[in-house]
C-alpha cells in the first residue's frame, strides 16, 4: 500500500518526444529537467540559459494563446494555455516523470485571447492537493505570478490540476519539473513523503538583485531556484548595510542540500545591538519549515564569541546564541539552520536579535508545509476513467486528475468517502442525471465498489442493463430510468440486499419483473421498474410469488 499521503492515482499520462530529451539529461548523471511552454507549439532554447523549452503536446486539454506578459523564468516565452467552460471544471497536465524529490515552478499569466484582459480567479493542486489560490487581486504583485513548491511523486507521473473556483479561465504560461536529490530539505523519517513544501519567501540578504540558480553558476542539482534579494523587505533609510565578497566560501554545495555559493558571498547586517527583522505575510494556522543560511564574511569576525545573536518567529524563540563561526568552524564557511514551527497569525516575523556585536544574515527561505491528501482508490479511478470513455461524457463535465481530491473540487457527480483503515477515498455516489450519458452500461461500473447511489436518469443510455449491476451490493439506490435500456430486467438486481429505491420506468423493457425482485418492496424499497405500458399486476405476481417462497 501506499505512504499515507502518497498520490495513486492511476492515469494514463502521455509520454511524448517534447519530453525524452530531458530523460536523457536524467541518464547522463545529471538531473531531470522538465520545461514545458505552455501553449507554444514548437521547441525552444533559452539564449541565456540554454535551457530547451518543450512544446506544450499530449500533455493536457484546453486551448493555447498567445500573451504579452513576460515570463522572467524564459523572456523569450510568449503563450500560454487556458481551459473555458468548456472544457470542464478541472483540467490537468499529466507528465511522466520518474518517482523521486522535485521542485516544480509554475509562472501564471493572462492575456485577451483567454480571459478578454480580465483577472481569472482559479486554484492549482499538486498530486491532488489544493496547493495555490489565486485569488482576486493576485495580478497586481509580481510574486504572485510565479510559484514553486517542493513534493515527491511516486507514481510516475507529476499531475497538476486547475480548478476553476469562481470567474475567468485558469492559465498558465510554463510549468517546470526539476529534479532534486531525493532527501534534500529533509524534514526527518518520511515526513517528506506526506507533505508539500510551497515556497513563501526565499532571500537572497544583500545582493544587489535578485536571480535564478543559472544565473548564480548554481549545480543543476539545486532545481535552478529563484532567489529574490532583501532590498524591497526593507523601508527606504532602514539601518542596514549590505556586505559582499569574492572570497570563496566553503561548505556550500554538499549533497542532498545544494545551494548556490553567490547566495553566501553576500550578506545584510545591522550596527550593534540593532535587530534586524523581515515580515513575511502568510496564511494563519499552518506549519512552516524555516531554512536559515549563514556565512561569516565580515573581515573583522573571525573568531567565536564575535557575533552572537538569537533568532525569533513572532514572539517564539527559534535559534538561542548563533554564533557563525564557532557553529559554522570557521570564517567563509557555509552554515544552515533548519527548523518547522506552527505559526497562528496571518504575518511571519523573522527577527535577528544581538547578543554580541551585530547581526549578519546571508539568505533565508520560509515553506509552508501541506499536508498531502490521501488519494482515491485505484479501482475507483480506473472504473470512472473507463466509464467516462465508455459512456462518451461530455467533455464540460471535466473529469480529470483525482475524482474525490482536492475535497473542495470533486468530480461532477461525484461524491466521495474517506475509508481511514485503508487511508484512501471511495466513491459513495454518482449522479449523472440528464448529462447527455450515452452509449451502452458494461462491466466497468462494478469497479465502483463501495458506491451506494447511482442516478443515471434522463440521458441516452441503450442497451441492457449488465447482470453485473447485482454485484454493487452497497447500492441503496439505482434511479436508470427514463433512457432507452431495453431487454429483461436481470434477476441480479435482487441480490442487493440493501438495496431501497429501485427506479427502471420510461425504457423500452420487455418481459416480466423477475421473481428475485418481489422481496425489495418487503424489505421497504421503492419498486418501479415499469415502462408505463407493462401491466402492474406483474409486480403483484412477484410479491405473491415472494411470499409464497418465504416460510410459514
Amino acid at each position: 500500500m501506499d505512504l499515507p499521503g502518497a498520490y495513486s492515482v492511476a492515469i494514463l499520462a502521455v509520454l511524448c518526444s517534447a519530453i525524452m530529451r530531458p530523460f536523457a539529461a536524467a541518464q547522463n548523471g545529471g538531473p531531470l529537467a522538465v520545461r514545458i511552454a505552455c501553449g507554444s507549439t514548437a521547441d525552444s532554447i533559452a539564449n541565456e540559459t540554454g535551457y530547451v523549452w518543450s512544446k506544450d503536446f499530449g500533455f493536457s486539454g484546453g486551448k493555447g494563446a498567445p500573451t504579452k506578459a513576460v515570463n522572467g523564468i524564459a523572456t523569450h516565452l510568449n503563450s500560454l494555455r487556458y481551459f473555458d467552460s468548456l472544457d470542464g471544471p478541472q483540467n490537468c497536465y499529466n507528465i511522466s516523470v520518474p518517482s523521486g524529490h522535485y521542485l516544480t515552478r509554475f509562472f501564471f499569466t493572462f492575456g485577451e485571447t483567454d480571459n478578454a484582459g480580465q483577472e481569472p480567479v482559479f486554484e492549482l493542486s499538486l498530486e491532488g492537493t489544493l496547493v495555490y489560490s489565486l485569488a482576486p487581486g493576485w495580478s497586481s504583485y509580481d510574486d504572485n505570478h510565479y510559484g514553486d513548491s517542493l513534493l515527491h511523486i511516486t507514481d510516475g507521473s507529476a499531475t497538476v490540476c486547475f480548478h476553476r473556483s469562481s470567474h475567468g479561465n485558469p492559465a498558465i504560461g510554463s510549468i517546470e519539473i526539476l529534479q532534486l536529490y531525493v532527501d534534500a530539505y529533509n524534514l526527518g523519517s518520511s515526513a517528506n513523503l506526506n507533505v508539500i513544501m510551497r515556497t513563501i519567501k526565499r532571500v537572497t540578504a544583500g545582493a544587489a538583485e535578485s536571480g535564478y540558480g543559472s544565473r548564480m553558476h548554481a549545480d543543476a542539482w539545486g532545481g535552478d531556484r529563484y532567489w529574490a534579494t532583501d532590498r524591497t523587505l526593507f523601508a527606504p533609510g532602514s539601518p542596514t548595510t549590505m556586505l559582499h565578497t569574492n572570497a570563496n566560501i566553503s561548505n556550500f554545495g554538499n549533497p542532498p542540500n545544494i545551494y548556490p555559493e553567490a547566495i553566501y558571498q553576500t550578506a545584510t547586517t545591522t550596527g550593534p545591538l540593532s535587530i534586524l527583522s523581515y515580515s513575511i505575510s502568510v496564511p494563519s494556522n499552518q506549519n512552516y519549515s524555516i531554512w536559515l543560511h549563514f556565512a561569516e564574511i565580515e573581515p573583522g569576525v573571525i573568531a567565536p564569541g564575535m557575533r552572537v545573536f538569537d533568532v525569533k518567529v513572532n514572539d517564539d524563540y527559534l535559534f538561542h546564541a548563533v554564533d557563525i563561526v564557532k557553529m559554522a568552524g570557521a570564517p567563509f564557511r557555509a552554515l544552515i539552520l533548519n527548523k518547522t514551527i506552527p505559526v497562528a497569525s496571518n504575518t511571519l516575523k523573522l527577527s535577528f536579535i544581538p547578543l554580541v556585536g551585530s547581526v549578519s544574515v546571508n539568505a533565508f527561505e520560509v515553506f509552508q508545509i501541506i499536508p498531502r491528501e490521501y488519494a482515491t482508490l485505484d479501482d475507483n479511478v480506473w472504473a470512472l476513467q473507463a466509464i467516462k470513455q465508455s459512456q462518451d461524457l461530455p467533455t464540460r463535465l471535466g473529469w480529470n486528475g483525482d475524482p474525490c481530491v482536492p475535497p473542495v473540487h470533486p468530480w461532477i457527480g461525484v461524491k466521495c468517502s474517506f475509508e481511514s483503515v485503508v487511508g484512501a477515498w471511495f466513491v459513495s455516489s454518482l449522479a449523472l442525471d440528464q448529462q447527455g450519458v450515452r452509449g451502452q452500461l458494461g462491466d466497468g461500473w462494478v469497479g465502483l465498489n463501495h458506491l451506494q447511489s447511482l442516478n443515471l436518469s434522463n440521458n441516452i443510455l441503450d442497451g441492457v442493463i449488465p447482470s453485473s449491476f447485482g454485484n454493487l451490493t452497497i447500492l441503496t439506490s439505482l434511479d436508470l430510468s427514463h433512457n432507452r435500456l431495453n431487454g429483461q430486467i436481470p434477476a441480479s438486481l435482487g441480490q442487493l440486499s440493501n438495496l431501497k429505491q429501485l427506479l427502471l420506468n420510461d425504457n423500452l423493457l420487455s418481459g416480466e419483473v423477475p421473481p428475485e425482485l418481489g422481496a425489495l418492496p418487503i424489505r421497504g424499497a421503492v419498486l418501479n421498474p415499469l415502462y408505463a405500458a407493462l401491466p402492474t399486476i406483474l409486480i403483484y405476481a412477484a410479491l405473491e410469488y415472494d411470499r409464497a417462497r418465504r416460510p410459514m
